[in-house]
């Protein structure tokens, strides 16, 4: 079993064992379209999501990521709109736990890479339930019509769906 040790800007010591072989052994309830470095090239978060981090993930995925390590560049994203709410938002709210400051993106890289949590089913229900929006943008939106819903096909984006593909 694999151990990862990270030192960065929010974590310090943090350390976390691999379980899973890296992509597999996924929850029977998350399916999710996009993989992380799929997610950082298409552009995601304005670029500035793990900008600090990337020693604790896998090379390559960051080879094509669109980035902006000084601060969040809009322009970045798929459909160059900001769909994130500021990260004190998800703080107040109760949304993130402390294993994973960085909020539902980084449990989903480290998901990914393997690890398993008792956070787990808590975040799977919460990507199941952003799932709504994908409703909302095939019943208004003309299929492909890529500047319908802007907003909710980027946060969509951020959730590992593929709002591209309707």
């Amino acid at each position: 079993m694999k151990k990862i040790v990270v030192n960065d800007t929010m974590q310090k010591n943090y350390t976390y064992s691999l379980s899973a072989p890296m992509g597999k052994k996924f929850h029977e309830d998350f399916k999710p379209q996009l993989t992380p470095k799929e997610m950082l090239a298409l552009g995601v978060f304005g670029g500035k999501y793990l900008t600090d981090c990337q020693d604790e993930f896998p090379k390559n995925w960051f080879t094509k990521a669109k980035l902006s390590p000084q601060k969040k560049d809009i322009s970045l994203n798929y459909f160059e709109v900001d769909a994130s709410q500021p990260l004190q938002e998800w703080q107040q709210k109760g949304w993130i736990n402390p294993q994973d400051p960085r909020g539902w993106f980084q449990w989903y890289c480290r998901y990914f890479l393997g690890r398993r949590s008792d956070d787990d089913i808590r975040q799977i229900k919460r990507w199941r339930a952003f799932s709504r929006h994908k409703g909302a943008v095939k019943k208004y939106c003309e299929p492909f019509d890529f500047f319908c819903r802007k907003k909710q096909r980027q946060a969509l984006l951020h959730w590992a769906y593929d709002s591209r593909q309707f």
